[in-house]
């Protein structure tokens, strides 16, 4: 949504008190009723809590959102700091809070000059403590947190614990009082004896009040929370699960109620009591609700293993000293003492020290890196035996750590297109449920008019169960949570997706497109031979055109550079260098012009009878050389295959997949990768010296075949990377395609596609399985509660409907647990 006022913001909001699909659909059309937020851009995922959206910021402020959140019953997840302030006057409380007070995300500031602190409560996952202490510096304040303001995740986790906390006092609770009273209207009907012996000890009207005294508690203590959230979406014309217990258990439980203090009111026969299935309806969903919560606890390991790796402190060089401070005070260019064996707090590059690195969390190679001067380093990786300095690069939400972290979130928090079909189901879902519950109470006293003392207290049965029984929890949790726990595998594995879409969209891909120069090659290319024209000097000539070669970020020009260097030459800065797309390079050295390039390249300067003089490179990379016009020689380049990429390729075709060689290099040189890699001459294909806005014109023809994946790492690959269905990004190669992708690899091993394709489908299986339990369960089970098969004797009495939807939701969550030990086919070395 473009706005002339303001621009867009994406942001992520925590989201509390949801507990089904209704809810989420209540929350998603809140946000989009906002004036200046981009309906298409709100996302609400039931599993990890979260509303992502993108809003104007000159039509809409975070607490505004927050605002109309906490009014539709949903409030927005809060965090609070307190900020120490040297010398903090009168005076200098007003201006703390109004630095603070503009910032998004900030919704309450209380300076307080007697103790030299501001206590600040802002949205978590809008703003964080970091970004409130440099407001106040840059109002001159000096500031430093005595509270640490928890992150999104944090505070998410936080309050999951809290709520576990909230949901186990209230089920020890209803259990209490809901066991006895199961135990006193049950035994007698078990053993009538015993029913003979309480009708002399109590009457039935006392055993009645003693019931209800039993019950009231688990009514309305136990069970508020759906009064609470219950009744508000009934209110908002949106009910939710939370209505269907409150509606049921209200039903069952003032029924009895009326029936204990009132019985002459109802027909003789049919005044009978129903606390129990009230109290143990509200029981056996509190207990579903708990073991729901364990298990979303459980979901959310594998992010919280994430997180985990973020480091606190780090040991600073100071004036020739070590001093421990907080990661949040580093700043770029500062130097780091890493011991051995701890985790190497930010991004840097290595200064001092060698040692072998553990990036397997972040890469999912298991063999460690060999780290030396000038290697580069990644926060959150675990340093091996040496003492390492490095100096800090990256900081804050710019680390690779910081970066995976918000990938992984974001994917979680996307919508797959598999998602549409529950959320059409949920926005009749409830209402149906309804209408089906009415209907079956109407039906029964219809049916049973001859005799209303035995139709009432079965028609209410019915109907109670019916609003028990179909609970929208399963429907809403089926995807989302497998898609979080899918995202969060893959990111151990070391692929990171950027959407649920991504995730769902590469299941189905059979052609894989794939760059050839640093995808399926190392991207370190080796000088193999010099064959210079008759008269020309082979060291000088590799001087000058190294030298050019300073200039350009090409692969192969590291080669050239590469080589004179290791024999000590000295190379000369160029004064001008420009590339030609697809075709070469071109240089000022020492005052010569210097022109390098492929044979393509030497026809359009007019050179291709000196070509034909120079030996047939065969398959390897032909680099030609001209100086001032006149062609000087021959460099012949080298770029062995990734180690994994035949592994990878035969995988891909093992599993049905097409592939596809896209390559600006000579024919010869990609046929000759092709061979290596084992491609088939009838199934795949190599498209050869194709210049860079020509990459994404075949995956436009590709994709008329079929869903089609590119798997690429250079700048040049960035149009057929967002062109192609699913885009895949080798994570060591450059920003722009990496920023560009769907799916990125963080290592450059491409076994890593296969293992992606493979979670991708165990993902979509298990939400699959998911989909259809949730649907076949309450398609199963609502004509069940209903009475259908009460002629041949099946009936579902609402404790039973009670047990049955708890463990639904359990069976969803327990089945997207199982991708946790999803073992990918390929262990990355």
């Amino acid at each position: 949504m473009k706005s002339s006022t303001g621009p867009n913001v994406q942001t992520q909001l925590g989201v509390q008190g949801m507990t089904c699909a209704a809810c989420v659909g209540r929350v998603e059309r809140t946000l989009r009723s906002i004036p200046g937020v981009d309906p298409e851009s709100v996302s609400v995922n039931l599993a990890t809590e979260r509303a992502s959206l993108a809003y104007d910021s000159g039509q809409v402020s975070p607490p505004a959102l927050a605002s109309a959140l906490e009014a539709a019953g949903y409030p927005a997840l809060t965090s609070e700091v307190t900020l120490n302030v040297g010398q903090l006057a009168a005076t200098w409380g007003h201006r703390a809070e109004q630095a603070l007070l503009g910032l998004p995300g900030v919704l309450e500031v209380s300076a307080n000059p007697a103790t030299n602190q501001v206590r600040v409560r802002f949205l978590v996952g809008v703003t964080e403590a970091a970004t409130l202490q440099a407001a106040l510096q840059s109002a001159g304040l000096s500031s430093a947190g005595s509270e640490a303001g928890l992150s999104l995740s944090d505070a998410q986790a936080l309050a999951q614990q809290t709520e576990a906390r909230r949901l186990k006092n209230d089920l020890t609770l209803a259990t209490l009082f809901a066991v006895p009273l199961f135990v006193l209207a049950m035994a007698p009907m078990l053993w009538p004896p015993l029913h003979h012996l309480l009708e002399t000890v109590m009457p039935t009207w006392a055993q009645n009040l003693l019931m209800l005294v039993l019950a009231l508690p688990v009514q309305f203590w136990a069970g508020r929370r759906f009064y609470q959230h219950g009744l508000a979406a009934w209110r908002a014309g949106a009910p939710d699960m939370n209505t269907l217990v409150m509606l049921g258990t209200s039903a069952a439980f003032f029924y009895s109620a009326l029936v204990t203090v009132a019985p002459r009111l109802f027909p003789a026969g049919s005044a009978h009591v129903y606390f129990e299935a009230s109290a143990v309806v509200i029981a056996l969903v509190l207990l579903g609700k708990s073991l729901e919560a364990r298990a979303k606890g459980q979901s959310t390991a594998a992010m919280q293993s994430l997180l985990s790796l973020q480091v606190p402190t780090a040991y600073r060089e100071e004036l020739g000293q070590l001093r421990e401070v907080a990661v949040s005070e580093v700043r770029p260019g500062d130097r780091l003492s890493v011991r051995p064996f701890e985790r190497i707090p930010l991004d840097g590059t290595v200064v001092a020290g060698r040692s072998l690195v553990d990036e397997s969390m972040l890469t999912g190679e298991s063999v460690p890196a060999s780290k030396l001067p000038g290697s580069e380093v990644t926060g959150g990786t675990i340093n091996g035996a040496g003492l390492l300095t490095l100096e800090v690069t990256r900081v804050g939400n710019d680390t690779t750590l910081a970066r995976i972290i918000a990938l992984v979130e974001r994917a979680q928090a996307s919508r797959p297109p598999i998602q549409g079909l529950a959320d059409r189901v949920v926005a009749v879902f409830v209402p149906a449920v309804l209408l089906i519950s009415a209907l079956t109470f109407l039906i029964w006293m219809y049916l049973g008019r001859a005799d209303l003392a035995a139709a009432l207290p079965q028609a209410l049965m019915h109907a109670v169960a019916v609003l028990i029984i179909a609970c929208p929890c399963a429907v809403g949790l089926a995807t989302p949570v497998s898609i979080m726990i899918g995202s969060a595998k893959a990111a151990e594995m070391g692929v990171l997706f950027r959407s649920g879409a991504a995730l769902e969209a590469l299941q189905d891909v059979h052609i894989f497109a794939l760059d050839k120069t640093g995808t399926l090659t190392a991207g370190q290319p080796r000088l193999v031979a010099i064959h210079p024209v008759p008269g020309q000097n082979e060291p000088y000539l590799l001087r000058i055109c190294a030298s050019a070669e300073l200039g350009s970020e090409h692969p192969v020009a590291y080669a050239l550079v590469r080589s004179a260097r290791d024999q000590l030459y000295r190379l000369s800065l160029p004064q001008s260098a420009r590339a030609i797309p697809g075709a070469g390079f071109e240089a000022q050295v020492d005052g010569m012009r210097v022109q390098l390039g492929n044979r393509e390249y030497m026809e359009r300067l007019g050179l291709s009878a000196g070509v034909a003089l120079l030996p047939d490179p065969g398959p390897a990379t032909a680099i030609y050389a001209v100086i001032d016009g006149s062609l000087q020689g021959l460099f012949i380049v080298e770029d062995p295959l990734k180690a994994g990429a035949v592994d990878a390729v035969h995988a891909l075709q093992k599993g049905g997949g097409q592939l596809a060689l896209v390559t600006g290099d000579r024919l010869s040189a990609a046929q000759a990768v092709a061979r290596q890699l084992g491609f088939r001459q009838a199934a795949d294909s190599v498209a050869a010296q194709v210049m860079p806005d020509e990459k994404a014109r075949i995956v436009t023809e590709l994709q008329r075949r079929g869903r089609v994946a590119f798997i690429g790492d250079g700048i040049n690959d960035a149009p057929a990377l967002a062109q192609a269905d699913v885009g895949i990004a080798i994570g060591t190669g450059t920003d722009v395609a990496i920023e560009t992708a769907d799916v990125i690899l963080m290592s450059g091993d491409l076994r890593g596609v296969p293992n992606a394709v493979a979670l991708s489908k165990a993902t979509l299986k298990n939400v699959r399985l998911n989909l259809f339990w949730a649907f076949a369960y309450n398609a199963l089970l609502i004509p069940v509660a209903a009475g259908v098969l009460s002629p041949w004797g099946l009936a579902l009495s609402p404790v039973l409907a009670a047990a049955a939807m708890a463990l639904s939701s359990v069976f969803v969550l327990s089945n997207a647990l199982r991708l946790r030990r999803f073992r990918a086919p390929y262990l990355l070395q």
